[in-house]
């Protein structure tokens, strides 16, 4: 009998723009696994929060908006209600609104269903901040994704001048650096590496050498199994 704690997760942590969206959804190709970004919860929750003119500090309103989000990940694209709204929620304003608003208890607590339900065959890959401590802490691997500030902030530079949205260096860094330690510093799940967590440093490998070793982790721990 299958069960939701028979089916297979694979935890990807990590802080922002350090490339584990993208190796998680080459990992769910490669394994034809289901994919949650749950950050893109967070910012999906934000970016209905400033439409709807709801404060940042309403923590009640804003658990009620998570809790009854209609959102969906179909064929690469993530859409509230019938939008598509995969590029809204890349501007740096919902980015710093998810951030702010990640730190609130009712709204994580109101999140953690709707994440769960994501768990279904053949297996999951879940990348977050807290998808290995906190949502999925049975996953059978769990991998630490990073990279330095200077690398991530490269990185989304230029993942928001190929989208066509205006960036500045300097200040990405600046946010990079506030929204780690916003991250680290919560009470309610910080970003920490999740107990038995696997280490993974991108700053200088390329993100097929990133996805080979997360398929390398996986297997050996299928294997120990």
């Amino acid at each position: 009998m299958t069960t939701s704690s028979t089916i297979p997760v694979i935890a990807i942590d990590g802080p922002t723009a350090s490339g584990k969206g993208t190796v998680a959804q080459l990992v769910a190709a490669q394994l034809n696994f289901h994919y949650l970004d749950s950050g893109a919860l967070y910012r999906l929750t934000a970016l209905s929060a400033i439409r709807h003119g709801i404060a940042l500090d309403d923590e009640q309103a804003l658990a009620q908006l998570a809790e009854n989000l209609d959102c969906s990940f179909t064929g690469g694209e993530i859409f509230l209600g019938t939008e598509s709204v995969t590029l809204a929620i890349r501007a740096e304003e919902v980015g710093n609104t998810a951030s702010k608003i990640a730190a609130l208890p009712a709204l994580r607590h109101a999140l953690v269903g709707l994440q769960l339900r994501f768990r279904r065959l053949p297996g999951l890959i879940a990348d977050g901040r807290d998808m290995g401590t906190v949502i999925f802490p049975d996953a059978c691997l769990k991998v630490f994704l990073t990279a330095s500030a200077e690398a991530r902030a490269q990185r989304r530079y230029k993942q928001l001048i190929d989208k066509g949205f205006s960036a500045n260096i300097e200040d990405l860094l600046k946010d990079l650096n506030e929204r780690d330690a916003r991250d680290a510093n919560r009470a309610i799940a910080p970003l920490k590496p999740a107990e038995g967590a696997y280490f993974l440093d991108t700053s200088d490998l390329t993100v097929q050498q990133a996805v080979e070793k997360v398929l390398g982790w996986y297997a050996t721990v299928k294997q120990a199994v």
